[in-house]
């Protein structure tokens, strides 16, 4: 089968291309890191620089696949509006124009459940879940725009199908556990609210499985939006302290209530704005509430309609990239 994966310079996105290339498809690899697509094209794999913004060579790169899967993003707490529009709604726009040129057979698109959130705990959110009045930043406000325009693709007639994937940890992972080690060894993390918080957390290669489930799931499926998670809810900072111990890092001793952490925050983001090149603040308002407050997926649809079932438990999952982050810093 011939497959193009978007974002394949991604975490996520070169670790779907490589399982799809290992087991025979014809790969067609997309991203923007040079260095990245060199060590792709080396395993095989087919590979094309492109932006996402760029809609004649996305729409090139779309002819003759029988299969899209589009994973490419700006995941980012911060940055300019400009610049998540880009890469996360006319990125999107692209993919789509270009699927439907090519008659694809079915296009499987990456969203987030950053779309649900809204600052408070939210338990078992399913995917007809209400959303918040106001995006939590950015990414939020443009992949749920970005999902708008699938939606109205698939009205179209566009065979699409979506999941919003929690919090992705393995190896290669490039954001959030590395982004939470750097801020241990520096000591500049702080245990925020209570420390009592629940999270769901997915394996890399649990999202792969569902991603290939949603390429062949039935075409009374289409059209859906599924949430993906390990189905292992489980403390945050219990976790952060399992970390700590397995990588011999101090655990934070400093606490800060979730209402000062909120307004530091605030207090930076509006100072940052002003900073050349928009940098990113040491704390966010996002990042404060992902660190404080309780949010779990329920799964419960994917596991009946798609006959997902997480393969690799968060402990497995968590010694894997314990090990391959020891030898990646040796």
């Amino acid at each position: 089968m011939k497959i193009l994966v978007t974002g394949a310079t991604g975490f996520l996105g070169k670790a779907l291309a490589l399982r799809l290339a290992a087991r025979g498809d014809e790969l067609t690899a997309l991203g923007r890191n040079p260095a990245i697509l060199a060590e792709l094209q080396q395993a095989g794999l087919r590979s094309v620089q492109a932006d996402l913004a760029d809609g004649a060579a996305i729409r090139a790169a779309c002819l003759g696949q029988d299969l899209v899967f589009h994973s490419g993003a700006l995941s980012s707490a911060w940055g300019p509006a400009q610049a998540f529009e880009r890469a996360n709604v006319l990125g999107t726009q692209n993919v789509i124009a270009g699927c439907e040129a090519a008659g694809v057979r079915r296009l499987v698109y990456v969203s987030t459940p950053s779309i649900y959130f809204r600052f408070e705990t939210r338990l078992n959110v399913r995917e007809d879940a209400p959303l918040p009045d106001r995006p939590a930043n950015e990414y939020a406000r443009t992949k749920r725009l970005a999902e708008a325009e699938i939606d109205r693709a698939h009205e179209r007639g566009l065979p699409v199908i979506s999941i919003r994937p929690r919090a992705i940890f393995g190896e290669g992972d490039n954001a959030i556990l590395p982004r939470v080690i750097s801020r241990l060894q520096s000591g500049r993390l702080r245990v925020i609210g209570d420390g009592q918080n629940i999270t769901d957390l997915t394996y890399v290669e649990n999202v792969i499985d569902a991603l290939l489930l949603c390429a062949e799931a039935p075409s009374a499926l289409l059209g859906r939006k599924y949430n993906i998670t390990n189905g292992q809810p489980l403390p945050l900072w219990g976790l952060i302290r399992q970390l700590c111990d397995a990588l011999g890092l101090a655990f934070p001793r400093r606490r800060l209530s979730y209402e000062a952490a909120l307004g530091l925050a605030g207090l930076l983001e509006f100072v940052y704005r002003f900073v050349p090149g928009q940098p990113e603040p040491l704390l966010t308002r996002y990042m404060v509430g992902v660190l404080a407050k309780s949010t779990t997926l329920d799964i419960s649809a994917a596991r009946r309609d798609l006959g997902y079932v997480p393969r690799v438990s968060i402990d497995e999952g968590f010694q894997r990239y314990v090990r391959w982050w020891k030898a990646q810093n040796i």
